[in-house]
């Protein structure tokens, strides 16, 4: 390894990486939510996720060979190879379709190496209209591009679910939908799907939604099957979250913070987490400000850089570059150690998964 595995993860998920083969990546996606225009690698043995499909990506200095059949490759710069590196194999449960018809990857996905991820719904309150949407987000391209449903029923993730266990050794689920018109933000139908799941196979789950209107969905999600939740900040200033996500910044940081604090004795320390994305305005001392607080809840802020998605409106913003977020990830690592919070404990989600941000590698450094 010619740089430590965080700084060449850092480096990559800024730049992206540009493929010797267009059809290196099997397991890549473009648009819906969470990492998009990405395909996941695995680097000195951490699977990321690292941008292929936007503009920086075209750009990068750092390429990555054609793989052999094994799936196995090298990444380098300026002719320089920097590692090795590998490419999950198209996952079996892709080939399969549910019994009425849908093939299972319009249903879920593989995120990273072995998280099974999903939209239970793939609209959104917000989306259509350009004076509320997320900036940021793509959650209607894939979509109507027809690479998903709309609506996952509970019968259909838990016939997917069972399979991706059986046949390519899933170890957790993330379960996140948009935001529907209901006051539950979305908490009833990843309730409903999480018992179904749960019936079906004995797989941990992590349930995603903005905070609900009553705190006393929490048990209900935990009832259900849900493991540990995510309720997503992205940006965290008040002028950056009204630029950005003008609709979903009606709901203030301070209902997250209330909803926080009810929902980690639910769920547990380091049970319940929030995202965060750092590059959009928000100054990495506000960043590393709120995440302590949110240490001391019992909460993993899990920090990730920015990404822009082609065909949203921040597709030409900037990606932040390895400096910025190492002046955020080493610091918030130390911070994570002395509060007791570790990715590694966390029972299912986008912080045990850790392939959007180079945080858990930062963390492996703090604990040695």
């Amino acid at each position: 390894m010619a740089m430590p595995t965080e700084q060449l993860i850092n480096e990559l998920q800024s730049f992206g990486v540009r493929l010797a083969d267009p059809k290196t990546g099997g397991t890549s996606r473009r648009g819906g939510a969470g990492p998009s225009d990405h395909t996941p690698f695995t680097i000195d043995g951490a699977t990321v996720m690292i941008p292929v499909h936007n503009a920086p990506a075209f750009e990068s200095p750092y390429l990555v060979e054609r793989p052999d059949a094994a799936g196995r490759s090298r990444i380098s710069r300026d002719g320089v190879v920097l590692a090795d590196v590998s490419f999950p194999l198209r996952p079996k449960f892709y080939d399969r379709t549910t019994e009425d018809g849908i093939p299972y990857w319009k249903i879920a996905t593989l995120h990273g190496r072995d998280v099974l991820a999903t939209t239970v719904l793939q609209t959104c309150i917000r989306y259509q209209s350009r004076t509320k949407t997320c900036q940021f987000c793509a959650i209607g391209q894939s979509l109507a591009a027809g690479r998903t449903v709309e609506r996952k029923t509970p019968a259909q993730l838990a016939e997917v679910a069972k399979v991706a266990v059986e046949l390519d050794g899933v170890r957790h689920m993330v379960m996140t939908t948009g935001t529907p018109h209901t006051s539950d933000r979305g908490a009833g139908i990843l309730a409903e799907s999480a018992e179904a799941v749960k019936a079906a196979v004995d797989l941990p789950i992590q349930a995603q939604c903005e905070p609900p209107d009553d705190f006393a969905w929490f048990e209900r999600m935990k009832s259900s099957g849900v493991d540990a939740l995510g309720m997503h900040l992205e940006v965290i200033g008040p002028a950056v979250r009204q630029k950005i996500m003008p609709g979903k910044a009606q709901v203030q940081v301070a209902q997250y913070m209330d909803a926080f604090a009810a929902a980690v004795p639910v769920f547990g320390r380091g049970q319940v987490s929030t995202y965060i994305l750092a590059g959009l305005g928000d100054e990495p001392s506000d960043i590393l400000a709120l995440s302590r607080r949110l240490i001391d809840l019992g909460v993993y802020p899990f920090v990730v850089p920015f990404v822009p998605i082609a065909g949203t409106p921040l597709e030409s913003h900037p990606t932040p570059s390895a400096a910025f977020m190492h002046d955020i990830l080493r610091p918030l690592a130390e911070m994570l150690r002395a509060g007791g919070l570790r990715a590694t404990d966390i029972k299912a989600g986008c912080g045990k998964c850790g392939a959007c941000s180079a945080l858990s590698t930062y963390e492996r450094g703090a604990s040695a």
